[in-house]
């Protein structure tokens, strides 16, 4: 039965009556049953309002939002599947995480703070200020190019060569994903799909395997070409 005006809808779903009006005309809420000229609503709309808010909670914007509730609705997935896959679709694949810390700490990571190599790293952004202390976007990032380092590659080198790999990666992962992600809808249409859980699991894997093969491969032929050139023995030199 619906037995709510608009104002007991928007005090019901916590927010105001003219978002409730803006919703209805993006089409995101049923009609409302009208009574003479007084429009009603019931659970439905309570319920529609929630996962509007869920959804926008999860940062997608209003069209998203209709798009994906129209598929709800055309029962072409269930909005409890998707918010599972687009948890799934979160999950970090690197092994990484980012700290906040305090000099004495950020020395131990970046070795010795010398004049100029706080602003270095703040520089390259591989540090950022937080009042006294420093965060550390990715401790593996910065451990990674203290190893790169101490191989006689200076940290304008390292930061070039971070955004020429995240450039040219960010390429390869879209190609990837892809063909996955159309290939299990047409699984899942199908009823033939795994669950987004086991197949992100196996995915995960061959993909970074395949990245560090193909990568260490080129590395190979490279420094080959080095050696039949002769460059390997004028840098030598």
């Amino acid at each position: 039965m619906s037995d709510l005006t608009i104002d007991d809808l928007a005090r019901e779903a916590g927010i105001p009556s003219r978002t409730v009006r803006f919703y209805q005309t993006k089409g995101l809420l049923p009609r409302p049953e009208m009574r003479g000229r007084v429009a009603h609503y019931g659970p439905g709309h309570v319920e529609r309002l929630r996962r509007i808010a869920q959804l926008q909670d999860r940062g997608l914007k209003i069209k998203a939002i209709q798009e994906l509730l129209g598929r709800v609705e055309r029962g072409e997935t269930r909005l409890e599947e998707w918010l599972g896959m687009e948890d799934r679709l979160r999950e970090p694949w690197a092994e990484d995480q980012s700290r906040i810390v305090n000099t004495e700490e950020l020395s131990a990571l970046a070795g010795e703070l010398r004049p100029g190599r706080v602003a270095d790293l703040l520089r390259h952004g591989l540090v950022a200020r937080r009042g006294a202390d420093f965060l550390v976007p990715s401790l593996a990032m910065l451990a990674l190019a203290v190893r790169l380092e101490a191989t006689g590659i200076d940290l304008e080198a390292v930061a070039g060569l971070q955004r020429t790999l995240r450039k040219r990666l960010s390429r390869t992962a879209e190609e990837l994903a892809e063909p996955f992600l159309a290939r299990r809808a047409r699984r899942a249409a199908a009823g033939r799909a795994p669950p987004l859980g086991v197949a992100l699991r196996e995915l995960r894997p061959i993909a970074l395997e395949a990245v560090r093969l193909v990568f260490a491969q080129e590395m190979e032929r490279v420094l080959r070409e080095w050696v039949e050139s002769g460059r390997a023995a004028r840098a030598g030199r």
